[in-house]
């Protein structure tokens, strides 16, 4: 992506896309740059009230109108993303692109103390969920002319850290699906698999992360979607299977 990158304002027209953990932070942000550029936006989180504000904020815009779908992803079972699936083929007929958001932190902890129940939360919502919603998806993927799925990641999932546990080892995971999922697609050309590692955001999980940092000091979630943008839209036909960096 070049660094000057400027997105065309009708670059996701007539798009539609679901955004995971929309509520708030960095899903809230992309889901307003997604519908503030075209894209007709599937909220999904967990929060009925989060997801409602959103909602609101983006018709009062004048955007196109979003769609709402709550769903716990801590205690989801196929079943509810077949549901979820089937109710997206009903509403829209197909998915233009997937941003993989919704993550838990869990409690950072030196491995042989980590709770059994805590590392099996962290693993279903950062990798079971997204590769239970991916598999879903893709025959909706399918449908598109051309289609993105972004997994957000970490760096510390790109170089493991001490006491971080099932988050890192989650976004590894994570890292690891992008890279086979993007492999397996290739060849047929329709759809583009990558990864970004937001880096230090003024968000709520940055600051239960590092509790003695001023937030103030950061990025807000809005000043980093130009990468979202470029790898949501047909600008990044061309980029698969890479894991790239916001800032």
């Amino acid at each position: 992506m070049k660094r000057k990158y400027k997105p065309a304002p009708d670059l996701l027209a007539d798009r539609h896309i679901l955004v995971t953990g929309a509520g708030d932070g960095i899903g809230k942000a992309a889901a307003h740059a997604y519908a503030a550029h075209g894209a007709t936006v599937i909220l999904l989180g967990r929060t009925q009230r989060k997801l409602e504000a959103v909602y609101d904020s983006i018709v009062d815009a004048g955007h196109p109108q979003p769609a709402i779908y709550p769903m716990d992803l801590t205690g989801a079972a196929p079943p509810n993303y077949e549901d979820l699936a089937e109710t997206l083929a009903t509403e829209f007929g197909h998915l233009d692109g997937l941003l993989h958001n919704a993550a838990a932190l869990g409690t950072p902890a030196p491995v042989e103390h980590y709770q059994p129940e805590e590392w099996v939360r962290v693993m279903q919502v950062n990798v079971n969920a997204p590769f239970m919603l991916t598999k879903v998806c893709l025959p909706l993927l399918n449908r598109a002319k051309d289609a993105s799925i972004i997994f957000t990641s970490s760096e510390v999932g790109r170089r493991g850290k001490a006491y971080w546990g099932a988050y890192a080892t989650s976004n590894f995971a994570i890292e690891g699906l992008m890279q086979v999922l993007a492999d397996e697609l290739e060849s047929a050309g329709k759809i583009r698999v990558n990864s970004i590692d937001p880096g230090p955001v003024r968000t709520a999980m940055r600051t239960a992360s590092y509790p003695g940092e001023d937030p103030r000091t950061l990025p807000s979630p809005k000043s980093i979607m130009r990468p979202y943008l470029f790898l949501m839209g047909p600008d990044s036909r061309e980029i698969n299977g890479q894991a790239l960096n916001a800032q």
